[in-house]
């Protein structure tokens, strides 16, 4: 039935169903699936130390990342979380350990202190990206507001981009995509870290 829909009809309808699905996980689900994430890191392809790593804050039904950053920090990377702006604005913040801005539940917490522009992602050597979905493309389902691609035109070609979400949402089948959609390079999930062997063009 999907397969016979508009990509952003079928891609609403995903949507609806993978964020059902999360919320059947609660608060200490998140946080234990938090901490699987920062006590695997060494299977990320992290660049050297001292270098720019491009994340995010977790909000609502996201695994958290709070673990995940703390650990980054620990170990001396540099960190871009995203500021979002108004509208379709794309700015990045540095995260200093604590102190961020709370927005309430619809937008997630951002770093304090000056905003960098897009641009600053291409100083990036690794990025994080949430994902309600990615199938074995790299082909990536987001919350729909277009915001990460707008960003990822402003990566160095051949960066790491990978999607983290929840295990049961690595899926194989292929899902609908757009041109203006950027695939992923590789998942990472609470159970590991897995290259997309063959990322979609």
């Amino acid at each position: 039935m999907l397969a016979d829909m508009e990509p952003n009809e079928a891609k609403q309808i995903l949507r609806r169903n993978a964020i059902r699905r999360r919320k059947t996980t609660d608060v200490s689900d998140r946080r234990k699936a938090g901490e699987a994430l920062a006590h695997g890191i060494d299977a990320l392809p992290l660049p050297a130390p001292h270098s720019t790593v491009a994340a995010y804050l977790s909000m609502g039904s996201e695994i958290e990342t709070r673990p995940l950053l703390h650990t980054l920090a620990e170990r001396g990377y540099r960190i871009l979380l995203p500021r979002l702006g108004s509208g379709l604005d794309v700015g990045w913040g540095e995260y200093s350990g604590t102190a961020v801005e709370d927005h309430g539940t619809h937008r997630p917490q951002e770093p304090t202190g000056d905003t960098l522009p897009a641009s600053a992602l291409a100083s990036a050597d690794l990025i994080l990206i949430p994902a309600l979905l990615v199938d074995a493309r790299g082909v990536r389902l987001g919350r729909g507001g277009g915001w990460y691609d707008r960003a990822l035109a402003h990566c160095v070609p051949g960066t790491p981009i990978v999607a983290v979400c929840w295990p049961w949402e690595v899926d194989h089948s292929a899902l609908p995509h757009e041109p203006h959609d950027v695939p992923v390079t590789a998942t990472y999930t609470p159970c590991g870290y897995s290259a997309i062997a063959y990322p979609q063009a």
